[in-house]
């Protein structure tokens, strides 16, 4: 299959049709970036390499970050994550705070932000340097030293980080949340200050695909079970209210971000980022769904 030939085409086709959509401009330092970037990177589980557009420009990839300290908790208490955190489907938007009451503080998955300020708790449980561990893990997977905490877009969030504090403490009211919500919500805004290439993504993404195993050293990241769980849970729950449409017209596990990224995985196969920063209602990447959509579709290849 000459993947190049389809991304082109694709990516041609897209970039003709009205970019509909807005800039996630709640968060102050996301609404200066320049709507109209559109990059595409696609790496093989048998090393080869893919992409059109801005695909090596670095970007907020937001709460696409949620894999990383998922799996990070996930290596460091086992099963035991699945007693503070669900795997269902919220069907509410990503900052809700509606469920939690009935749930008595268990956020429905790790990948609304309730979740992921959970798993933010967890790490600061189970390490002795959270931040820098964080780093280090996503330097190791993608195989790159240069990814950092991005300090402008941190002060951005925790200037109208209101919904998060809300979240983070009414949590920490039904006991599931064990340290400070102050430290807590610190560890969040920055792991989700993260840039990253489409190219860099991709990459640190590939060992989803790979059965656990980085490409370039066979590093076991997570066993099979392990993987299989992590792509199950992109599948139903990355794309937070509009996760069953994902599955219904993409067909892959993904997650996304507001800052107009995508990462997508077909297990056994490849690893895809795109990103453009132009969000629809539901606070996906509407050229990136609409990429991806048209892509599984014209090489027969979601997982259905």
């Amino acid at each position: 299959m000459n993947y190049q030939q389809i991304i082109n085409e694709i990516y041609g086709h897209v970039s003709k049709e009205n970019n509909s959509g807005t800039l996630a401009n709640y968060i102050p330092e996301l609404s200066n970036i320049d709507a109209e970037k559109f990059g595409i990177y696609l790496a093989t589980t048998d090393s080869r390499e893919f992409q059109i557009g801005n695909s090596l420009e670095q970007f907020s990839i937001q709460s696409v970050v949620k894999i990383f300290s998922l799996i990070m908790a996930y290596r460091l208490i086992g099963n035991e994550i699945w007693d503070r955190v669900g795997v269902e489907p919220s069907g509410t938007s990503f900052n809700s705070l509606i469920q939690l009451e009935s749930d008595k503080g268990i956020p429905r998955n790790p990948f609304i932000n309730s979740g992921a300020l959970v798993i933010c708790d967890i790490l600061i449980s189970n390490l002795t340097n959270p931040k820098q561990a964080f780093l280090k893990f996503i330097n190791t997977i993608s195989n790159d030293t240069g990814i950092i905490f991005s300090e402008k877009i941190v002060l951005s969030e925790k200037s109208v980080g209101y919904r998060n504090i809300a979240l983070c403490n009414y949590i920490k009211s039904y006991g599931n949340i064990e340290n400070n919500p102050d430290e807590v919500l610190d560890l969040y805004f920055n792991i989700c200050s993260i840039e990253m290439s489409c190219k860099e993504l991709s990459k640190a993404c590939l060992f989803l695909a790979n059965n656990g195993k980085t490409l370039s050293t066979q590093e076991k990241i997570l066993n099979s079970s392990q993987t299989k769980r992590i792509n199950a849970i992109m599948q139903t729950c990355g794309f937070y209210d509009e996760s069953g449409e994902f599955s219904f017209k993409v067909g892959l596990p993904g997650k996304s971000g507001v800052g107009g990224g995508i990462i997508a995985i077909h297990p056994n196969k490849y690893s895809i980022a795109v990103w453009s920063p132009k969000l629809n209602a539901k606070g996906n990447s509407y050229r990136g769904m609409k990429f991806l959509e048209l892509l599984t579709t014209r090489m027969q290849s979601s997982i259905f």
